[in-house]
């Protein structure tokens, strides 16, 4: 079986010392906003895509960018994170004959917002499928997958240093 891959940007958006997180309809896992990388654009114009349109916040990314360029040559705001996900699995997991049909490339990257009021575009999950979990609730819950509590918690902790030096 041939594996498919696209890449993805997934943006853990931080506001109020909290990540907004949003219960997965279709897969039911708390996930933050994020989605494919469309043909012509940028991985970090994706991410800033994905949130405003999943849920209406002008979030500012919080990334390095190096300053090596040239006139054809430009840097671009660097992901906090690459990953290799799963999507479509034939068999069981983790196992020998487990064939994976489709992965997600994902660039995640961690952004600021300037406040919690989720609005999404009308095609998206309504704002009440979104919550705001801080650091301590991200700790403690169990319903999180692992990756997310954490790399939540490091959002938050980034976008709190990031605000500091502003």
């Amino acid at each position: 079986m041939e594996t498919t891959r696209h890449f993805t940007a997934t943006t853990y958006v931080v506001a109020e010392g909290a990540v907004a997180l949003h219960l997965h309809d279709r897969i039911g896992k708390w996930l933050p906003p994020g989605g494919h990388v469309d043909r012509g654009e940028l991985p970090h114009e994706a991410a800033l895509r994905e949130v405003a349109e999943e849920t209406g916040l002008d979030a500012t990314l919080v990334a390095e960018q190096d300053e090596i360029g040239s006139p054809t040559v430009e840097p671009l705001p660097q992901p906090q994170h690459l990953q290799l996900a799963d999507v479509n699995v034939h068999g069981e997991a983790g196992t020998a004959d487990a064939e994976v049909g489709h992965q997600h490339v994902d660039l995640v990257y961690y952004a600021a917002a300037p406040d919690r009021s989720i609005d999404p575009a009308d095609d998206e999950e309504p704002a009440e499928a979104w919550e705001w979990f801080d650091v301590e609730t991200l700790a403690s819950d169990d319903e999180l997958d692992a990756d997310v509590a954490e790399i939540a918690q490091r959002a938050i902790q980034a976008v709190r240093a990031w605000r500091t030096e502003q």
